[in-house]
C-alpha cells in the first residue's frame, strides 16, 4: 500500500517516517515527499579509461566535491545526495523518483537504485544523468526528487540502517 499525504503526516507524527533536518508541510505532495539536493557531489576522475566494473570500486573512479552549483555537461553523469537523512521504520519502504518538471526538461535522477530498504536512515544518494544535447545547470536545495513510501507486509529482520554495508557511513 503506497502511502497517501495524510497516511505520511500521521507515520512522521507516530515516528515511523522522519527526515533530518525536518520537512516543511508544503513538501508534501499528494502522495510523495519532495526532497532536496545537498551541495555534497561525485564526480568521475579524470584520466579513467575504462571502468572495470569486476575489478575496480566507486571510490576507485569518482571524486568528491563540495559545490552550491554544477554544470552538468550534455550527457553527463554526476552522483548526489539529498540534503535530508530520511528515517523509515522496519516495515516500510520508499521509491525515488525524478519529479516530472524535471524529467521533462531530460534530467534523470537515478538509473538503478530508486529503491530505499525497509529500516533505512540514511541520505539517499542519487545518480544524475542529463539526457540532452545541452548543458544544465543543478543548485543545492533544489527539489530534484520525491520520495513515495509503501507498507511492507512485515517488518524487516535485517533493518537496512543496521545491516546495509554502507548505510552507516551516510
Amino acid at each position: 500500500m503506497i502511502l497517501s499525504d495524510r497516511d505520511i503526516r500521521e507515520f512522521m507524527r507516530l515516528g515511523k517516517i522522519r527526515f533530518e533536518p525536518e520537512i516543511s508541510e508544503d513538501q508534501i505532495g499528494p502522495g510523495s515527499v519532495d526532497l532536496t539536493l545537498s551541495s555534497r557531489f561525485w564526480r568521475l576522475k579524470e584520466g579513467v579509461k575504462l571502468i572495470d566494473l569486476a575489478g575496480m570500486g566507486f571510490e576507485d573512479v569518482v571524486e568528491e566535491f563540495v559545490a552550491e552549483e554544477v554544470i552538468l555537461p550534455p550527457h553527463g553523469l554526476i552522483i548526489g545526495m539529498t540534503r535530508e537523512k530520511v528515517y523509515i521504520d522496519e516495515d516500510l519502504c520508499g521509491w525515488l523518483e525524478g519529479r516530472s518538471r524535471y524529467a521533462r526538461m531530460g534530467l534523470a535522477i537515478h538509473s538503478a537504485s530508486g529503491f530505499i530498504q525497509p529500516g533505512s536512515y540514511n541520505h539517499q544518494v542519487l545518480e544524475i544523468s542529463n539526457l540532452t544535447p545541452y548543458p544544465m545547470k543543478l543548485k543545492a536545495g533544489m527539489r530534484i526528487v520525491q520520495v513515495i513510501f509503501e507498507l511492507s507486509r512485515s517488518r524487516t529482520t535485517k533493518p537496512y540502517r543496521v545491516h546495509g554495508a554502507v548505510a552507516k557511513d551516510q
